[in-house]
């Protein structure tokens, strides 16, 4: 049974790991890779990345992309969004911060923001507009 606007938003709205989706050249399936994110309800989705990755420049030169969140327990849910880039900025402290809290166990994220400053460098933040929704509840019926 697919969701209505309030579940599907609040489901994406929850700590996911989400499947990002991007059109990286014309001769190839989509590059897909687990990727976190944050999505408040009404608003814009948006990821994290290093500004030279391979989803980053892809990104760049499609415009748009595709995200898909799912649990299994209690029962087989998912949420798929796909829509335009809005902005793209540099990333900051904070929004790291919130990302790591989100996904990181407490006692682990500043050991991650560590991590991430020394170890991974600079980010980009991406904000999606979530225009094409599928959901559904398999276990609804």
């Amino acid at each position: 049974m697919p969701l209505s606007a309030l579940e599907r938003e609040q489901f994406l709205a929850e700590p996911h790991i989400g499947a990002l989706s991007v059109i990286e050249r014309p001769d190839r399936g989509p590059l897909t890779i687990p990727i976190w994110y944050l999505y408040e309800p009404g608003g814009d989705l948006c990821v994290r990345t290093g500004p030279a990755s391979r989803k980053a420049r892809a990104i760049a030169a499609a415009g748009r992309f595709s995200l898909m969140v799912e649990r299994m327990e209690p029962t087989v849910r998912y949420v798929s969004v796909e829509g335009p880039v809005t902005k793209t900025v540099a990333d900051s402290p904070d929004l790291a911060r919130e990302m790591a809290t989100r996904y990181v166990p407490p006692d682990k994220v500043e050991g991650f923001l560590e991590y991430e400053r020394t170890q991974l460098g600079e980010h980009l933040v991406i904000y999606m507009r979530p225009e094409n929704w599928l959901s559904a509840d398999l276990g609804a019926v």
